[in-house]
């Protein structure tokens, strides 16, 4: 990016004044929220006297203090950090903002992001795991997330070891797009090893969070960050997870949210397994294959397929290859025989056949009878 992004109106005292108020420590979104509430803007909230600080919920002396003191922050140095380093600045109120993760309880107030957004983000699943996952579990987190991301669906997940790493590989070797939500800033990468990942990712999706570039992994920020995990995502699968992992926690949050929560099962005798079966016992849809969650995420893709009154395609077929989109746009939403796509699309049958069961793996088209189809 050549300039900052600000707020569609330009505003840059408002990018500074919720910049500020998000680098408060112990200001978190419930926190601002009642601060924006209570003063109307987040430029009157850092104006307001100690007394009517004090007056907000959750508002102590100490906290009051650091809001007070807010001017210290040195805002400006965080905004040329982030345009040297081609850091997108997202406050909530900006359009660009995640429309899925403005319906969760506390969102935050802005986002930092390394990378790019595309519409078919708005049809995203979070896949979530175990750090010490087994063979079998890396192995179905990445034939998964590779067969989602075929299929159309961005891959969401935390860029941690294990279940995550397996997901966002899935992910970009089907081609597809991943956003990889930090518990750090975007420029303090953790795990370390992960980077050359990192950079994979943010050429095929987006690094995400929450907190300032430079700032380092906390115990307590990687809860927090999986909230995101979820609010960015229609639904969240849980590939391997321990009685008290922290993927639970993820598929808490996406159930509070209101999200599809998925599990995939185990070896009845896998420790690593047994936080999935008791989603599975709590609830969960239980996942064997890509269907299994393309046809329980069918429904709530339709909505998002619409925008400003006008239909965007499928984000599936933005992925599709030159003789893919031929065969395609050869089929109507009326039964079509066979025969007359291969007449149409002046290719040899079998490879009009091979390029059929690839659109129905997308899910793109379907079988009405044996010799024909009818695009979705």
């Amino acid at each position: 990016v050549n300039s900052l992004p600000l707020f569609a109106s330009g505003d840059p005292g408002q990018l500074r004044d919720t910049l500020r108020l998000c680098l408060i420590p112990g200001v978190g979104p419930r926190t601002r929220r009642a601060l924006l509430g209570r003063f109307g803007t987040y430029g009157a909230a850092l104006a307001a006297s100690a007394v009517q600080l004090r007056q907000v919920p959750g508002i102590g002396p100490r906290l009051c203090d650091r809001i007070r003191r807010a001017g210290e922050l040195d805002v400006d140095r965080e905004i040329e950090l982030c345009r040297a380093h081609q850091i997108d600045l997202i406050p909530e109120a900006d359009p660009r903002y995640p429309a899925l993760l403005r319906e969760i309880p506390d969102p935050p107030g802005i986002l930092f992001r390394r990378g790019d957004s595309a519409p078919q983000d708005q049809l995203a699943l979070a896949i979530v795991g175990t750090r010490h996952a087994t063979r079998y579990g890396l192995r179905q987190a990445q034939r998964l997330a590779s067969s989602l991301a075929r299929a159309g669906l961005t891959i969401v997940s935390g860029l941690a070891r294990g279940i995550d790493a397996a997901a966002h590989r899935g992910a970009l070797e089907a081609g597809g797009r991943t956003i990889a939500v930090l518990g750090s800033g975007v420029l303090n990468l953790y795990p370390p090893e992960h980077a050359a990942l990192a950079e994979s990712i943010r050429r095929q999706g987006s690094l995400l969070s929450e907190l300032p570039p430079l700032q380092a992994p906390m115990s307590g920020t990687f809860p927090q960050r999986n909230r995101l995990i979820t609010g960015l995502a229609l639904g969240v699968l849980v590939i391997e997870a321990a009685e008290r992992s922290g993927a639970l926690i993820s598929a808490s949050h996406a159930a509070e949210q209101g999200r599809e929560v998925f599990a995939l099962p185990g070896p009845a005798d896998s420790r690593m397994s047994r936080g999935c079966h008791r989603l599975i016992r709590d609830g969960a849809k239980l996942v064997e294959t890509v269907d299994d969650v393309l046809e329980e995420l069918g429904p709530l893709c339709q909505p998002l397929l619409q925008h400003d009154g006008h239909t965007l395609r499928h984000p599936a077929e933005l992925q599709l290859n030159d003789q893919e989109r031929q065969v395609l746009d050869a089929i109507a939403t009326d039964p079509t025989n066979l025969d007359q796509v291969v007449r149409s699309t002046r290719l040899p049958a079998p490879r009009v056949l091979a390029t059929i069961s690839v659109l129905e793996i997308r899910h793109l088209i379907r079988r009405t009878s044996g010799n024909c189809v009818v695009r979705l």
